[in-house]
Parts: structure tokens; C-alpha cells; sequence
């Protein structure tokens, strides 16, 4: 961030973006559709299986302008859901210790909420093989069913390694651990007098710059605009899940926070009806038709957009037909937010700077690309 100060008071701010990129649009143009889906993983690397649901609809909807094509399956979706609503509290409680240690907390709320990320981490790497990069999502599906059985390194029961049902592990996963970490953050950080002090009336961004600034995610919500993707333009299963858009109206960085606390209660809330729909959907297929591989896609463009844990994540994809797309585009949300961060800025002090850029929660990786 380069800054004007007049002493310790910001009188102009401009992020300098650019260092850590990647080339990712580029190389999305040379790779065939299928070889993009594990590059996507590696835009925002905390919110992977996010990051591939929004691709996979974008490169979905362009197969179906096809004759063959066949929409994910029922199960499919579900799986989806339970991935990406994982990974949204996942992401928020990390983000919220990353925001502590900004305050100067150092790590002790970064850890619990480590803690927390390593038991869901546990899940991924059972489903998908992988724990952070976890190339899952497939067009038509899932890239394999949920495994029948899974060890967890940090047991929800103790400290040993142990061999527990996936079911009966998600159920204690969602039912209790979950809630219990998302109370225990609420009750040590809300009220707390550092947080409150740091938090509340800095970093203001109106209702009316956050819309004029295309803000998206905690960041656009914490603004009081409710807006979110999951209700405005749903897909999946999420019409008939029931779920509220938290929504906060102060636009500081302490609503920031509380949006966050509110979207995992949410997330909890979705997760639980996803539960039984496992049960019910067990044994039906995971993926539609073959897997595809080397396919061609019909012509046309397509826009496939989802609400990611940081915002509205969105991948523009034209095909000219081939097995490559002819142009691949990213929205990501963690640039969009940061061209608001001048605004939240001015006039406050040098220490709030980094307190407000935390409220954004961004990930370079999907900055830069």
C-alpha cells in the first residue's frame, strides 16, 4: 500500500497489486477445460472445492447448448453443498484469527481456529485425497463418491488416530464440534473491549460506496446490502435449502466480523439439512453419463458464478468449440473488494490500515492470478 500521511492520519491510499501473479487467464486458455478445474484451486488455496463449483456450472452450462449432455446428479449437488459450506466456515474462522492477529493477538485465536480448519481438513483429504488443493469438482459430478470410512488425525473425541465413520464423524462434525467453536468465538472476541475499541466505526464503507465500488461478499453485506448469490441467482440445491443472508448495516470493520460470525451460523444451518440427504441419497450415482476428459464443448459463452466465502466469485468461459476454452476469464472477489480499500481508509490512522485490510479477508493468490 502506498500512502499519503499527514502524520499518522491516511490521506491517500493505493494498493499495488500485481507481485504474486501468475499469468492464470493465459495458461486457463491453453489448458484443456478439464486440466483448468485443479488451477482453480489455486486461486483463493483456502477455498478450493468454492473455487471449483464455480467453474464447473461455467463449463456445464456451455455442454448444455449440446445434444449429450447430462446435469450433475441429485447426490452430486448434495456432496457439492456439503463441500462448500464446509469450506465457508473454514475460511471465516480463519479469517477472523488471521483479523485477531492483526490486532495484535499474535497466533492464540489463529490456532483455535486452526484447530477447528485441521478436523474439516481431515474430511477433504478423505473424500478427495488432498487437504488444501483438492481438485473434487468434475462436469457432471463429483470426481468420487464420499468414502464409507476415514481416520482423523485431530479426533473429535481425543488426541489418538482413529478410524470413524465419515457419516457418524460429519454428524458430530456439524451437530456439535462446529457450533460449539463458532459460540466459543463469539463469547471470547465480540464483547471483547480490543476488539470493540479497534473494530467499531473504523473502516466504514456506506451502502452506497460498496455498491459503486461492485464490493461483494462480508465486505458488500456488512454494508447493509443483502446480496448474496446462493439467493439472487441460485443454483445447485440452494432453492430448497432454508437459510438467511446475514446481514450487518454499520459497513465497519466490526460488522465485517459479526457478518462472518452470522454466515457460519448459517452455514451450520445448511449443513444440517444436507445430513439427512446424504441418507437418503446413498448408493445414487455421484456423477452423470462418463467421465469427460478430453471433450469438446459446443460453441458459445457462458458466465458461471457462485457465492464464495469471500464474495461473488465469477468465470466467464467462451468456447469456439475445441477442447480448450478461447477465452477464460476470473472475477474474483478478493481483487474486487481491495479497490474499496482507499475509501475505508482515509482518515484513519496507519495501525488501522492493516486492521481494515484484514476485514476484507483477501487471498493473493486470487488478487494477482
Amino acid at each position: 500500500m502506498v500512502a499519503t500521511l499527514d502524520g499518522e492520519t491516511i490521506e491517500q491510499l493505493q494498493p499495488v497489486m500485481g507481485y504474486l501473479h501468475r499469468n492464470h487467464e493465459k495458461i486457463g486458455e491453453r489448458n484443456t477445460y478439464i486440466m483448468n478445474m485443479p488451477f482453480t484451486d489455486r486461486l483463493d488455496y483456502f477455498c478450493s472445492l468454492s473455487n471449483n463449483l464455480g467453474y464447473a456450472p461455467a463449463v456445464e452450462n456451455l455442454l448444455a447448448l449440446g445434444k449429450r449432455y447430462e446435469p450433475p446428479t441429485y447426490r452430486a449437488e448434495v456432496i457439492r453443498v456439503l463441500m462448500v459450506e464446509l469450506t465457508r466456515i473454514l475460511n471465516h474462522m480463519v479469517a477472523v484469527g488471521f483479523l485477531l492477529n492483526d490486532m495484535g493477538a499474535y497466533f492464540t485465536p489463529m490456532m483455535y481456529a486452526i484447530t477447528e480448519r485441521e478436523l474439516i481438513l481431515d474430511f477433504f483429504e478423505a473424500a478427495t485425497g488432498s487437504r488444501m488443493m483438492c481438485n473434487y469438482m468434475r462436469f457432471g459430478g463429483v470426481f468420487k463418491d464420499l468414502p464409507e470410512r476415514m481416520r482423523s488425525e485431530a479426533s473429535l473425541l481425543n488426541d489418538k488416530v482413529r478410524d470413524e465413520n465419515t457419516i457418524e464423524y460429519l454428524r458430530a462434525l456439524i451437530n456439535e464440534r462446529l457450533p460449539r467453536a463458532i459460540d466459543q468465538f463469539d463469547e471470547y472476541l465480540t464483547g471483547s473491549e480490543i476488539v470493540t475499541n479497534r473494530c467499531m466505526g473504523v473502516g466504514v464503507l456506506t451502502q452506497a460506496d460498496a455498491i459503486a465500488y461492485s464490493a461483494a461478499g462480508p465486505v458488500l453485506r456488512a454494508s447493509g446490502v443483502p446480496y448474496d448469490v446462493r439467493r439472487a441467482d441460485p443454483y445447485s440445491i440452494y432453492p430448497d435449502l432454508d437459510f438467511d443472508v446475514a446481514v450487518r448495516y454499520h459497513g465497519d470493520v466490526y460488522d465485517r466480523y459479526l457478518v462472518r460470525l452470522d454466515e457460519m451460523r448459517q452455514s451450520i444451518r445448511i449443513l444440517k439439512q444436507i445430513l439427512p440427504l446424504l441418507d437418503e441419497t446413498e448408493g445414487q450415482p455421484f456423477f452423470a453419463g462418463s467421465p469427460k476428459y478430453a471433450l469438446r464443448v459446443p460453441a458459445g459463452e457462458s458466465y458461471g458464478r457462485v457465492e464464495n466465502p469471500k464474495g461473488e466469485l465469477g468465470y466467464y468461459v467462451v468456447s469456439d468449440g475445441g477442447q480448450n476454452p478461447w477465452r477464460y476469464h476470473v472475477r474474483a472477489p478478493s481483487f474486487i473488494n481491495l479497490t474499496a480499500l482507499e475509501k475505508m481508509c482515509v482518515g484513519q490512522k496507519v495501525a488501522d490500515t492493516v486492521i481494515i485490510l484484514g476485514s476484507i479477508d483477501i487471498v493473493l493468490g486470487e488478487v494477482d492470478r
